[in-house]
């Protein structure tokens, strides 16, 4: 029949359905492909819209589980890489990000902590060896005898500590809206309950339950080389509820007390109000002891050395210490646990939220050389 389409003409038409079906198979996979790509690509670009987190470009998993999940909606199951052990404290030790912040204001708003040797621990007590006293030494001939030396003595420092709290609260309402920075809030409120105690703590403390501050050391007229270990030198201002009539002498007195090698990096401590009577002073010549910034944020000085302005020194009256001048990183040692403990309680002041968040710090005199005081008195 001269009509029939022979065989191999209609195994290639085949062949090029078969083909047709194929690519088009391919290409919708690939459509398909496409329109995962781009609502990939919109997800990313949504959360890349959304404002990150306080502190921290990215934030971390652990910190928006914090936040997010405990902080905000009361959620534990999310806190598995933070709490640490913690629970049994009662509460959650709060993410890296959020104690860094913590800690950023503590050194800003506290001033003995700013100017303090601070070390960190993960035990609750700390201790540490020092030494009063150096390695005797002398001279021989070569072929003399070497006699034995004094073998120099140590002393252990225990500073006491105790468990700083704070206890901010928030409503409900502020807690579920998303443009509340919650993290930094906390951090802030924390911060500054922190630093108001633990200032007063530093230079005041009793020792029981607390740290042992810095003016609660005994102190004696005696100098180094004589004083007890753990005594304070005090110098006295010469009058008995003031200063005397050369106030800027006992001023230099009090800076050439202190060793040369503890004179560098040392500064004054004290509150406002005497600081206030201090920049009155005047040299033989007229001119004042308190010397102004030359430059832009740079520190004022007072017979060249920084003055730290510290609200729980005592003010200018009869037998107390309202001035201060050593080397802190030397002389005071504060002792703190690794990380704040935070726990959630929405029950005990409905309808607010408190955040009840605690650490344990400890503080004394590390070296009693190295912080001097003025006593006002004859």
């Amino acid at each position: 029949m001269d009509n029939e389409i022979p065989e191999e003409a209609l195994g290639a038409s085949f062949d090029i359905v078969a083909r047709q079906d194929a690519a088009e198979q391919a290409l919708g996979a690939l459509r398909g492909d496409v329109d995962e790509v781009k609502t990939r690509l919109e997800k990313v670009s949504r959360a890349a819209a959304r404002p990150a987190l306080a502190g921290s470009d990215m934030a971390s998993p652990e910190l928006k589980g914090f936040v997010d999940g405990y902080l905000r909606s009361g959620r534990t199951g999310e806190l598995k890489s933070v709490t640490g052990g913690i629970v049994a404290d009662g509460g959650y030790a709060v993410p890296r990000e959020i104690d860094a912040m913590i800690a950023a204001q503590l050194k800003t708003v506290s001033p003995i902590r700013a100017i303090a040797q601070v070390v960190q621990t993960s035990t609750a007590g700390y201790r540490k060896l020092i030494t009063n006293s150096t390695a005797a030494s002398g001279w021989v001939s070569e072929t003399g005898t070497r006699p034995e030396t004094v073998t120099s003595k140590f002393n252990e420092i225990v500073p006491p500590s105790g468990e700083l709290y704070a206890n901010p609260s928030a409503s409900q309402a502020m807690l579920d809206d998303a443009a509340f920075n919650l993290e930094e809030w906390l951090a802030g409120e924390i911060a500054n309950e922190f630093a108001r105690a633990e200032g007063s703590a530093f230079v005041n403390g009793t020792g029981t339950n607390q740290p042992k501050g810095f003016l609660t050391q005994p102190t004696a007229l005696t100098t180094d080389a004589t004083r007890a270990f753990g005594t304070l030198q005090h110098l006295v201002s010469g009058a008995a509820a003031g200063f005397d009539t050369a106030p800027e002498l006992k001023l230099i007195d009090l800076v050439h007390s202190l060793r040369s090698g503890h004179r560098q990096g040392a500064v004054f401590v004290m509150n406002s109000k005497t600081l206030a009577a201090v920049r009155k002073f005047k040299a033989a010549d007229g001119t004042f002891l308190w010397q102004p910034g030359i430059y832009e944020n740079a520190p004022a000085r007072l017979l060249g050395y920084p003055v730290v302005e510290a609200e729980d020194m005592p003010d200018v009256a009869a037998n107390t210490l309202p001035i201060a001048f050593g080397n802190f990183k030397n002389g005071y040692l504060i002792a703190e646990r690794k990380t704040t403990s935070i726990l959630r309680d929405p029950y005990t002041n409905k309808p607010y939220v408190n955040f009840y968040a605690t650490k344990r710090i400890g503080g004394q005199v590390l070296d009693s050389d190295a912080i001097k005081v003025l006593k006002i008195s004859v």
